[in-house]
């Protein structure tokens, strides 16, 4: 274990959002890639707009995408007493000031109207109680006079460090202001709590979105003044929504919350990957020498460095029609018999097509006893899944798996469009543009596809050649094309227009199964 301490530090003022995940991440990927120590601190200052349910929300996030924590989750609301301790020491070695100005003389559009005033001349909005005597302040604290503690930014010079993102950083203390390091109510505000925490925590490397660069230069002067080593910086860069406007939770909703993707089937390793990619990539891809984008867990944690980090704002494509579309009918997206019978109207391109793209890919290639358990509990909350599946049927089970994983984006999708290979009976959806298609267009089919279900009824061996040719010698013997017996009996069999290979799914279904369906279809002709 390295030296190298870092935090994921969220407000638990909403969900787990697409980049609080990703700058958890990042933490992750670098603690664990140097052997360092990955800390969960919430910093629940925002007394009015903290939730315990929202906490939950967090947890449950991080959870899922597996980025565990080796200490926490510690809160930074038990930690107020230091960080008032911190706030009058600072007060005690000349480093901070009372200010005594009426809170209402304290609101923002006064302090608006002072630093306008202020920049017209050129000059640092001074507040009149920063060089008041130690005495007279104590003796008006000690006369019950509501007051403030204010960090006293020093008036000649400038802050700097080197960022590990965007290099070196300097502002002009006189662009500074006299930050508020503790209300009239004895409440630590942000900028003291999250310096104490991390000296306290011992944060070696502060890792955190771009939003928080200006801040780092007040925190800086803290960690200066309290006598404390200044850690490692590195500031990620924005995350945009397709309109290039920051990603934020209360503008675009629950599009952007990691449990959104969870409910939707996405692959815990696969949407890591594609946060992953959001603002970073390997030193490979970036030197041109590979061009990938599938990267294992292991092989993440083995290539990131804070150098692969972009100084470009990353892009978080989601049609926002079809977002909000999706965020209005989350409840019927989600429920699997409703996507399958309406399969054409259900919004494919919701969110972010590479996201999409990635959770295929991990579907379509990740070894089958890793995707197993994942189809299993998806299939268990749908009430789909039967003991046989791990018993006398696991090794068809495994074949239905691999056979029509090809074709599928999510996980739901094993419920709503597989449901047809995993229920018993002829309970499963139709497409309605399938029927239309493949079914109602030729009144043949109302005795074709009944009788195909004799001849495969007949055979003695059920499987793909057999099955073949019992069909094309059926279509030849009553005249007509065999496309026109294939596209029905795939509707008849699955519900569905497309799939795997006819041949394969008929032997999946069963030979019991593939017979009942063709008789049933007369009622849908």
């Amino acid at each position: 274990m390295s030296d190298i301490r870092v935090r994921f530090a969220p407000s638990p003022t909403g969900y787990l959002h697409v980049g609080g995940a990703r700058t958890a991440l990042f933490n992750w990927l670098f603690a664990r890639r140097l052997g360092g120590t990955y800390i969960l601190r919430i910093e629940d200052t925002d007394k009015l707009r903290n939730n315990e349910e929202m906490v939950r929300g967090i947890l449950e996030g991080l959870a899922w995408l597996g980025l565990d924590y080796d200490e926490g989750p510690f809160f930074q609301s038990d930690y107020y007493e230091q960080h008032r301790t911190a706030a009058f020491q600072l007060l005690d070695n000349g480093w901070a000031y009372r200010d005594f100005t009426p809170k209402e003389e304290r609101s923002d559009a006064n302090i608006k109207q002072a630093v306008a005033e202020a920049n017209r001349q050129a000059v640092k909005v001074k507040n009149p109680y920063r060089d008041l005597s130690r005495a007279e302040s104590d003796a008006r604290a000690a006369a019950g006079e509501a007051f403030v503690i204010r960090f006293k930014v020093p008036e000649e010079g400038k802050t700097s460090f080197d960022d590990a993102v965007y290099g070196p950083q300097e502002r002009d203390y006189k662009d500074i202001e006299d930050l508020v390091l503790l209300r009239s109510d004895g409440h630590p505000l942000y900028n003291l709590s999250v310096v104490c925490d991390d000296i306290a925590m011992g944060i070696t490397h502060v890792i955190r979105g771009q939003d928080h660069l200006s801040n780092t230069h007040k925190q800086v002067l803290l960690y200066q003044a309290l006598g404390k080593p200044v850690p490692v910086f590195a500031h990620l860069p924005l995350i945009l929504a397709p309109d290039k406007s920051k990603l934020s939770k209360r503008k675009h909703g629950e599009i952007v919350s990691v449990t959104t993707y969870r409910d939707a089937g996405f692959l815990p390793d696969a949407f890591l990957n594609s946060l992953a990619l959001l603002g970073w990539s390997p030193e490979e891809v970036r030197e041109g020498e590979v061009d990938r984008e599938v990267f294992s867990r292991p092989e993440l944690i083995e290539r990131f460095s804070l150098g692969g980090i972009h100084k470009s704002n990353a892009v978080f494509n989601f049609d926002l029609r079809e977002a909000q579309d999706w965020q209005s009918q989350k409840e019927q997206l989600l429920d699997p018999r409703w996507v399958a019978r309406n399969f054409y109207k259900f919004p494919r391109s919701w969110t972010d097509q590479k996201a999409q793209w990635m959770n295929a890919e991990y579907i379509k290639t990740m070894p089958l006893a890793e995707l197993l358990p994942y189809v299993k509990t998806k299939l268990q909350s749908v009430d789909l899944w039967r003991a046989e599946f791990e018993g006398a049927e696991s090794e068809w089970f495994q074949r239905a798996v691999n056979l029509i994983r090809d074709r599928y984006r999510t996980l739901n999708d094993f419920a709503s469009l597989g449901r047809a290979y995993f229920v018993a009976g002829l309970d499963f959806e139709f497409e309605e543009e399938a029927v239309k298609k493949n079914l109602k267009k030729d009144a043949a089919l109302k005795t074709l596809l009944p009788e195909l279900a004799d001849r495969f009824g007949a055979l003695s061996e059920f499987t793909h050649d057999s099955t073949e040719a019992a069909l094309r010698a059926f279509a030849e013997e009553k005249g007509v094309k065999a496309g026109l017996l294939i596209n029905g009996t795939r509707t008849a069999l699955t519900g569905q227009s497309a799939g795997p290979g006819l041949f394969d799914v008929v032997t999946i279904i069963g030979q019991t199964r593939a017979v009942e369906r063709l008789r049933n279809v007369a009622n849908l002709v």
